[in-house]
């Protein structure tokens, strides 16, 4: 039983991670897709449903979940059951933290419980979509500073990118 705790937890920290780390900030700096499919001001949670069958929509929420499935891959062997349980735990929480535009508020005690946990809340994850330079970590609350960090790095390399491109194309102008 401890095994399958431990391993469901750790699917969800390592994917929560890789997911926030390698594929949301990254797609915040360089993408435009999870901006348009997640964060656009014409659109509310309910268009972001699998059901609507939203090829963009779709393909932003497979991104965002393979690092979950790559974890799983490793960790199937340690335990299948809390493989399993990491992913049903995983969806679970991505149907919840959707709540809050029907409306639905977090009960207090249940508030507590995540801040102690650093769980992202429903009231949390609104807040990422808000505003998109705060709130990062799907799952955990703890990966929101390094990964704006993260996202001033990669801001900063793209500018300085651009502007290295940009100079080497007006050498070969001269």
């Amino acid at each position: 039983m401890l095994e399958t705790v431990v391993i469901a937890w750790l699917l969800l920290f390592l994917g929560d991670f890789l997911s926030t780390f390698v594929y949301h900030v990254p797609e915040h700096i360089f993408g435009s897709l999870h901006l348009t499919t997640h964060h656009s001001c014409k659109k509310n949670f309910r268009h972001y449903a699998i059901l609507t069958l939203n090829f963009p929509v779709l393909l932003d929420g497979i991104l965002g979940a393979l690092p979950y499935l790559l974890v799983a891959v490793l960790l199937w062997n340690l335990s299948h059951w809390g493989v399993i349980s990491g992913l049903v735990l995983g969806q679970i929480h991505v149907w919840w933290r959707h709540t809050t535009s029907l409306g639905w508020n977090t009960p207090h005690p249940i508030i507590v419980v995540c801040q102690l946990l650093r769980i992202t809340t429903p009231e949390q994850h609104w807040l990422h979509h808000r505003k998109t330079n705060l709130g990062f970590g799907d799952i955990f609350t703890f990966f929101d500073k390094p990964a704006r960090i993260w996202m001033r790095w990669l801001r900063m390399l793209k500018f300085y990118g651009r502007s290295l491109m940009s100079n080497k194309a007006h050498i070969n102008n001269l």
